[in-house]
């Protein structure tokens, strides 16, 4: 009950507080996964710090505002759970909202790891990393828009979010 009260009283902290640890806390997972199950497994997992910080800082200041607004405007603009609208949000969520934030993860990542040439990761990542958003976004997204009350969307989508990010990661420790 008192979480309630903090989301509907104070949603853009209390969803940036809670988005930013499950992002920060996917990539914890996936440097634990890198190092404990892909490299060595008796090694001790050494931590990148800067980049945990560098995802808690996109998760908790960039995109957990980015979809709280979003999905607010979303929720008022297209009303109800039956089957056409459940389709509108998920379509303009794939289409319209996701390409502008795989960007903006791309670029604001190489802005905070100090990269001469901004675009090059997002040039190289985007289209693969947009194609598996929508095989794992969509059906996510079906299950939020359907079943999710809207003051718990950003929670459920930073939920969805401790596997996405590990993909993510994946993506961003590919060479392209």
């Amino acid at each position: 009950m008192a979480a309630r009260r903090l989301f509907l009283r104070f949603p853009v902290l209390a969803n940036s507080l809670v988005y930013g640890t499950l992002y920060t806390g996917a990539e914890f997972s996936q440097q634990t996964i890198t190092h404990k199950i892909l490299r060595a497994p008796d090694s001790a997992p050494h931590y990148d710090g800067p980049s945990l910080l560098r995802y808690a800082v996109y998760g908790s200041v960039i995109q957990s505002n980015i979809l709280l607004f979003w999905y607010r405007w979303l929720d008022r603009r297209f009303v109800g759970t039956a089957a056409a609208t459940v389709l509108k949000k998920m379509l303009l969520d794939q289409f319209v909202l996701t390409p502008p934030l795989l960007v903006a993860f791309y670029v604001s990542m190489s802005l905070m790891e100090r990269k001469k040439d901004l675009f090059e990761e997002c040039r190289n990542k985007l289209v693969p990393t947009f194609k598996t958003s929508c095989l794992f976004w969509m059906p996510a997204q079906l299950v939020n828009f359907m079943w999710v009350p809207p003051a718990a969307r950003v929670i459920y989508v930073g939920s969805c979010a401790l596997v996405w990010v590990n993909i993510l990661c994946w993506f961003k420790r590919q060479d392209y």
